[in-house]
């Protein structure tokens, strides 16, 4: 079956790619993408193979969620071992943050894209001792030539909601011979081990480890940054109500409710690029952290930066989740979490379950169903927060330890 499988992929991916290359190369360009080494993605690299460090550890990540999450993970096994690392996104934005953070022992390249033969060469090329791909990116070359060539694979901080299972499920033909290939599978949640097992995942390569983003012992914390603090300081003195990874309709929407209740509205966008779209609901009444200048008055303060909204967080006296309210699956509450701030959500956070219902039960988060809701939220925790923070952090806590965990799974001193 797999080789029926690659078959079909190998002739339908190039037709793809093809076809939705003026559509990559135009997001790239707006995402300020060009120039960063693009043609790594055709394994053309500025450097001779001969000067590249073998026998590292190759991560595979996407964006720009998944870049952090990488980093963060890179930083702590640095504490550790001398370990060489390449760093793989595959996003323009996920590029510039893996750059500009990543130390000298990180080698940071574009993904290849997943051609048989280019991922063979880049395989060849840094000889990796371990790959691991950061939370649920399966690509069919990418599996089966690392396979191919005897080098240990795996997931890490596997999530696999309800719904990305099912639909998997529906295809577990196609997807079970290529995970069957998994040596290491990284599990958040018990819930997650089951879901991965059923579509083909070895159970002997399951480990439950807890969820990397929520482990506050291997996290760098939310700062408050001067920076950020003196563009806060020139609006009016008031709370700062902050919206984070928004979506569109939700920027308007929230900004009202904020300015009804007297907070100043910040609005973290999910996506920067979309600052024009977002002037314009906001009927241009905002201030851009882009292009910074002193507010005259009732703005919105607009945060269009990538890989910033950690530190942004801990300037908050109380987030509000995007994606949450006319959109569905949420974001991730975690940072404004560890940062001690209250966390508002609606009601369509089905992506990060089954956190989201502990925090619930244990009164860690506040889900709210409508406007009236929403006010009532914000007016009673910008009163008073503690009794939230507190119970939200004791939730988050029991993931601690999850990084030392999955170091573990792919360290050099594991069987496979």
């Amino acid at each position: 079956m797999r080789p029926l499988i690659l078959l079909f992929w190998n002739t339908i991916y190039p037709i793809v790619v093809v076809l939705a290359s003026p559509f990559w190369l135009l997001k790239m360009w707006r995402r300020g993408g060009w120039g960063s080494g693009l043609l790594e993605r055709l394994g053309r690299y500025d450097c001779e193979a001969e000067m590249e460090k073998c026998g590292g550890v190759y991560i595979h990540a996407v964006s720009v969620g998944e870049v952090l999450l990488a980093l963060k993970f890179i930083k702590k096994w640095q504490t550790q071992t001398k370990e060489h690392f390449v760093l793989v996104p595959t996003t323009a934005t996920g590029m510039a943050v893996a750059r500009e953070n990543a130390g000298s022992e990180v080698r940071v390249i574009y993904a290849p894209l997943d051609f048989p033969f280019l991922i063979k060469r880049v395989m060849e090329r840094f000889e990796p001792r371990v790959v691991i791909m950061v939370e649920s990116e399966l690509w069919p070359n990418l599996i089966y030539q690392t396979y191919r060539k005897g080098i240990p694979l795996g997931l890490m901080n596997a999530r696999l909601s309800p719904r990305s299972g099912r639909r998997l499920g529906r295809f577990k033909s196609v997807v079970k011979p290529f995970l069957s290939l998994l040596d290491h599978v990284g599990i958040p949640e018990k819930e997650d081990l089951v879901r991965w097992q059923e579509i083909g995942v070895r159970s002997e390569a399951t480990v439950l480890t807890g969820n990397v983003k929520f482990d506050s012992q291997g996290a760098v914390r939310p700062q408050k940054r001067d920076e950020f603090g003196a563009m806060l300081a020139q609006f009016p003195e008031r709370p700062i109500a902050m919206a984070v990874s928004t979506f569109a309709g939700e920027e308007e929407y929230l900004a009202k409710v904020f300015g009804a209740v007297g907070a100043q509205a910040v609005i973290v966008p999910r996506h920067a690029e979309r600052r024009e779209e977002v002037r314009a609901a906001l009927d241009g009444k905002m201030v851009l952290r882009s292009r910074f200048e002193i507010p005259s008055g009732d703005e919105v303060f607009v945060i269009d930066s990538t890989g910033e909204l950690r530190d942004w967080t801990a300037h908050a006296d109380v987030v509000v989740i995007g994606k949450s309210f006319f959109e569905r699956g949420g974001q991730n509450p975690s940072e404004a979490i560890l940062a001690g701030v209250p966390v508002i959500c609606g009601p369509h956070m089905a992506n990060f379950e089954p956190l989201v219902s502990e925090l619930k039960a244990a009164g860690g988060i506040r889900m709210v169903e409508n406007e009236e809701e929403l006010k009532e939220a914000l007016v009673e925790l910008l009163e008073d927060s503690t009794k939230q923070t507190k119970a939200a952090l004791e939730v988050i806590s029991k993931h601690d330890g999850a990084m030392m965990e999955t170091i573990e799974l792919f360290s050099e001193n594991r069987e496979v």
